[in-house]
């Protein structure tokens, strides 16, 4: 459709708007008093008799027009609520002057209607309409029948259209609105305590990521939007909250990609008397739960492959992803050049004269992460990237974590918690010197969650999983854009 076209029909509407107001209607009405949803409706009569569907008595229902045929004196349409469509048949004979207001109908229109269930000579479940209320006057048209909205772009930037006209996008909100509520009852179940921490943080902690800046007028303080609730839900667990859980938007001043929002919703649980082994299991549980609640089954499509849930999981080592991927054995202890040598044989590039856990992130991300296709488990992180997870007894330049891989891309982060609040400062100081020397991701000092730590935080095992991702994996999506409403875009060109 050509800009002309659309600003015709967009005048021809105004025209249609002035035209009810003459006539004495609100071009956008008041309530209407729904009694049904178009969903339900099919589900519970898709195979009731025509006595049956008498039996029902008078129908209201409230929605958008999605299509519209005029047949003489009798018109077809469909209506659309949040439950889904049904078709709407309305006679002359019927509806008498209002006949003809209804056949003016644009779509994308609201209207009310009130009827009865029937079923047509081709089985659909209809709703005769004997009486309807104009609602609120669609002044733009919609996109055209059979080409849809298409452009990806244009879907994000307009998702309240890409809504009322692609189904699959309907869908994955929905899925991603039942996945959060089977979280929560899961959790629940379990015991866990649902709370809010500060969006809004004096010092941004929890993570390694570079936060927003804000300021505070009336305090006169700069504050920061949080990149993880991490300090905050550990600090109640030293106050006694032994299961503790939030579901909150979290942000990161870091690029937009098709794994990658600034702002996103992460799932952080802690379960005190817990270590990382306990949370492994906790997670299949969950991911297996999840599943067969949602789409009955513990096999997802992902692409072209299949994904199995199935507990339990494929654990493989840190050290052990690298020297597979490497081709040669690799330790904490195996130097910066080294390593960049063994690198280079796999065409990467790396700094021999730079810090060897540089270079184990960077084959980690490049070599290990697209091979990990099934779920696994990645375990024994070296400390230098997990400033808050705890040591290995057996071997302290590692810590108690892992993280769950499923169709190549992270999803779940876990670890011991750190509670000695020695150890804790020391590591905080060592992220400090990181962050003066130019490190802008680098892990604040946070004195005060030291201090509470000095009060006693019991043996905790803590996890984090990323919802969008999750929602990703669970409705087949390749772009994080695809699960979040309103995704952040570059600013709209002007006149567009």
């Amino acid at each position: 459709m050509s800009e002309r076209d659309d600003n015709d029909l967009i005048r021809q509407r105004r025209e249609k708007l002035e035209a009810l107001r003459r006539r004495g209607l609100d071009p956008f009405g008041a309530r209407y008093p729904v009694t049904h949803w178009a969903g339900p409706l099919h589900e519970r009569f898709a195979k009731a008799t025509e006595e049956e569907l008498k039996a029902v008595g008078p129908v209201s229902l409230a929605g958008r027009v999605v299509a519209l045929r005029h047949h003489g004196k009798t018109c077809f349409a469909h209506l659309m609520d949040q439950s889904g469509r049904i078709q709407l048949y309305a006679r002359a004979d019927q509806l008498g002057d209002d006949f003809a207001l209804f056949t003016e109908l644009d779509i994308g229109d609201f209207v009310g209607v009130t009827g009865e269930l029937m079923r047509t000579r081709t089985g659909e479940l209809t709703l005769a309409v004997k009486a309807f209320s104009f609602l609120a006057k669609s002044l733009r048209p919609l996109p055209e029948k059979w080409h849809g909205l298409k452009d990806v772009e244009t879907r994000y930037r307009q998702r309240y259209v890409d809504l009322v006209v692609n189904e699959e996008s309907r869908r994955i909100f929905q899925l991603r609105s039942r996945i959060i509520q089977a979280i929560r009852a899961f959790l629940d179940a379990r015991g866990f305590v649902e709370v809010e921490t500060p969006m809004m943080q004096p010092i941004p902690g929890g993570a390694i990521a570079r936060p927003f800046k804000t300021h505070h007028n009336a305090l006169d303080m700069d504050l920061y939007l949080r990149i993880a609730p991490e300090l905050y839900l550990k600090r109640l667990v030293v106050g006694g909250f032994e299961r503790v859980y939030e579901i909150s938007r979290v942000f990161r001043n870091e690029g937009v990609s098709t794994r990658h929002n600034p702002e996103f919703t992460i799932l952080e649980f802690y379960q005190a008397y817990a270590d990382y082994t306990d949370l492994m299991e906790l997670t299949e549980a969950l991911f297996a739960e999840l599943a067969q609640s949602l789409l009955g089954r513990l096999t997802l499509p992902w692409g072209e492959h299949a994904i199995d849930l199935t507990p339990p999981w494929k654990r493989l080592s840190f050290f052990d992803a690298l020297s597979q991927a490497l081709g040669t054995t690799v330790t904490p202890e195996t130097d910066a050049a080294t390593l960049a040598r063994a690198a280079a044989t796999q065409g990467l590039t790396a700094d021999a004269r730079g810090p060897a856990d540089k270079i184990w992130k960077d084959v980690f991300d490049e070599l290990v992460e697209p091979t990990l296709g099934q779920p696994t488990f990645v375990t024994d992180f070296p400390i230098e990237l997990s400033p808050l997870a705890k040591r290995k007894r057996d071997n302290p330049r590692l810590v108690d974590r892992f993280e769950g891989y499923i169709g190549c891309r992270e999803l779940v982060n876990a670890y011991s918690e750190l509670n000695d609040p020695i150890d804790q400062l020391g590591r905080f100081r060592e992220q400090a010197a990181l962050a003066a020397r130019g490190d802008d991701e680098a892990h604040w000092l946070d004195e005060d969650y030291v201090r509470a730590l000095e009060y006693g935080m019991p043996p905790t095992a803590g996890e984090g999983i990323g919802i969008d991702r999750l929602v990703m994996l669970f409705a087949d999506q390749p772009s994080i854009r695809e699960v979040i409403l309103f995704p952040h875009l570059r600013p709209e060109a002007p006149n567009s």
